[in-house]
């Protein structure tokens, strides 16, 4: 059995892990993701046919008449219509670079979520680039790292980036030479700003800076507020004001604590993590690669989708994580692609394959942008 949340609902999904995931079929007369009776890790279907959605044109299940408006239509052709989604499952395959989230993408707590080993595997055996994306400013690269090694996937250090080191990043453009911040969060964080050159004052600093974690309680909230009405610029490492932990609860996140401050200082957090275009725009400077040839993938529309978006990155919503396809109608955007999971990407077709030298194109080109 596995558990996982969508879009704040919890599901058992039986799975059989000894199975390959299954690609969408490449021909628009084939269905896409078609349900069999040993295969049930369609997550997208078995969601929206518990909500009997019902569509026009969009090849949406259900079984009713009732028609429903063309915005919804659409959405649902991202996810069901087999000429409109094939086609661009397959722009995303041919993709070199790929910016890809973590909790609800890779993994669900600690449980490994059906493709995720796949994808990295095809990734690595067409040559593509690609970096694990993540707003949690708590954990280290290395620390994310050996935890999908204890999941069965092995990447090196280099291929995650997190939203505190995007921070430490942009605090080292404000100031090269280095600076002294008053920082809430975990030592993910901590690492991140003293690698660029920032260390740590909790009496007259340059930033305040808000991250993740357990740490926040009455009294560093209120040095912090002191610390802003003293003239310390305030920073957040994300915007999210919740998350799931891994019973699929929501717990308080970065922006929740963000806005305490900023209602009482009445200033704005300058926040780094997504969906700001800045911390794509640090992942394509990581990737060597144009944003016309790669892309995001992630599980909600509020800041992967609109990272995407914000910074010319067609961008793929998974329905294994927080966003459910009955969320979308309240978003004017919507994404390149919606799957059921990363497990539609990988396939064997050597046609995905990047050569080296395509490669050093690719990067040479990004370098003139």
């Amino acid at each position: 059995m596995h558990r996982c949340v969508l879009g704040g609902r919890e599901k058992i999904l039986c799975i059989n892990m000894s199975l390959s995931p299954k690609s969408a079929a490449s021909s628009a007369n084939e269905a896409v993701n078609p349900p069999q009776a040993d295969d049930t890790r369609d997550l997208a279907m078995q969601f929206a046919q518990s909500i009997n959605i019902i569509g026009s044109g969009a090849n949406t299940p259900g079984g009713s008449n009732q028609q429903v408006s063309p915005a919804v239509a659409k959405d649902w052709a991202l996810l069901r219509d087999p000429a409109y989604h094939n086609k661009r499952l397959e722009a995303i395959r041919q993709k070199k670079g790929y910016i890809i989230d973590m909790d609800g993408v890779i993994y669900h707590g600690t449980k490994l979520l059906p493709g995720a080993k796949e994808l990295v595997d095809f990734l690595h055996r067409n040559n593509k680039r690609f970096l694990f994306l993540t707003n949690n400013s708590a954990p280290t690269p290395r620390e994310l790292q050996q935890k999908l090694h204890r999941l069965g996937i092995d990447v090196t250090e280099d291929h995650f980036f997190t939203a505190g080191q995007a921070t430490a990043e942009f605090l080292h453009s404000q100031m090269p030479e280095g600076g002294t911040c008053f920082t809430i969060g975990e030592p993910g964080l901590a690492y991140a700003l003293y690698d660029k050159g920032f260390f740590m004052n909790d009496h007259n600093p340059d930033y305040v800076v808000l991250g993740e974690g357990s740490t926040y309680n009455y009294e560093n909230l209120t040095k912090a507020v002191q610390l802003v009405q003293k003239g310390a610029k305030l920073i957040a490492t994300n915007l999210d004001v919740e998350n799931l932990d891994s019973r699929g609860n929501k717990i308080p996140s970065c922006g929740a604590f963000a806005a305490c401050v900023e209602v009482i200082t009445k200033t704005k957090a300058f926040f780094c993590g997504k969906p700001s275009a800045l911390i794509m725009r640090y992942a394509q400077r990581v990737l060597g690669l144009s944003r016309t040839e790669t892309c995001i993938i992630g599980d909600r529309m509020d800041t992967d989708v609109a990272a995407g978006i914000s910074s010319e990155i067609d961008p793929v919503l998974v329905l294994s994580g927080v966003t459910a396809m009955d969320d979308l109608s309240q978003f004017a955007y919507r994404p390149y692609l919606i799957l059921g999971g990363v497990y539609e990407i990988p396939n064997d077709d050597t046609k995905h394959s990047i050569s080296p030298s395509e490669m050093e194109d690719a990067s040479r080109r990004a370098s003139y942008l």
